[in-house]
Formats: structure tokens, sequence, C-alpha cells
């Protein structure tokens, strides 16, 4: 099984769709992607590509950060989607680290997700409260990570991370 991991194309849009309505219980994370790619930019959003047919989705937007500097380059991973009956074999772990060099080649500093503390960690997500950062959701400490991609880019700041509106739609 060769997976190939690249940017979305406009050929992909319904294909991803199907991929994040079938690896979540409701349509909310395929509506909240769909609606980023009209009203939020830039997006870098991937797919896993695997003998024609996108079986992985990962869509990484913009968050802004208050407090101390509001105009530090940082992203927001969320969400990530693998089919269901190809889950567990590496293709969500690929997507994550195409997408975080990604990242770090468009010039972000650092990534935020709001996900599971036993998954994040092994791609360098730590608590962001390490860094006096929450998130603008009431959510315990240890789901909110963050990785700096930019060793130290955090240092001096502090705040909450906002979202794009549109991730209220979880809610």
């Amino acid at each position: 099984m060769k997976i190939q991991i690249r940017p979305e194309t406009k050929k992909d849009i319904a294909k991803i769709r199907n991929v994040n309505a079938a690896a979540f219980d409701t349509k909310a994370e395929a509506n909240i992607v769909d609606s980023l790619r009209k009203s939020s930019s830039p997006l870098i959003s991937l797919v896993a590509e695997s003998d024609g047919m996108i079986v992985g989705h990962i869509l990484y937007s913009p968050v802004k950060l208050s407090g101390n500097n509001a105009n530090l380059k940082i992203a927001s991973l969320a969400p990530v989607a693998v089919l269901p009956e190809r889950q567990n074999q590496g293709i969500g772990s690929a997507l994550v680290e195409a997408g975080l060099r990604r990242c770090q080649s468009c010039g972000y500093k650092a990534v935020f997700v709001l996900g599971h503390p036993d998954y994040y960690p092994r791609f360098g997500f730590v608590p962001a409260s390490r860094f006096g950062i929450k998130s603008e959701y009431d959510v315990p400490d240890e789901v909110f990570l963050v990785k700096e991609l930019e060793k130290g880019a955090l240092f001096e700041y502090r705040g909450v991370i906002t979202y794009h509106p549109i991730f209220a739609q979880l809610d």
C-alpha cells in the first residue's frame, strides 16, 4: 500500500467531504472544512491518496494569539480524518508529519491542536499551558497542545488562541 500525500485540488473537494463525514460521528467536521475553504485563508489542506482513492485528509488554518503579539504566524491542526477502514495504518501520522513540514516551510512558527493527549506528543506537541497560552474554549490543559516549529518561537508570548468563528459550529 503506497500512500501519496499532496495538496488538495478542486477535484478532491467532494472526496474530502466524504472522508471527513465517514471518519467522524457527525458531519460537523466535514461542514467546517467546507466552510473554512470558503472563508479562511491561507489554508494548508493535504490529502492522502492510495491507488487513486482519497483515504485521508488534514487541514491547517490560521489562528490568532491575543495578548503580547497578535501578529505571530501560527496555525491550528483540525481536523485530521482517515477513512475508518484505513485507520491504524500510519496514514494519519503521515498527514500530520507532512502538514507540519508544510506549515514550517510556509513560515508558521507554531501549530496548535485540540486533540488526544496520547496521540499528538509523538509529533512533539506539548500542553500549550507550558507557554502560558490557553484556548478560547474551556478545555482541559492536557488536550490543548502546541508544537513550536521554530525553537523558542513562543518564549515571549502569552495569551489566548482564538479560532475562526466557524469552529463554534462544533459546539
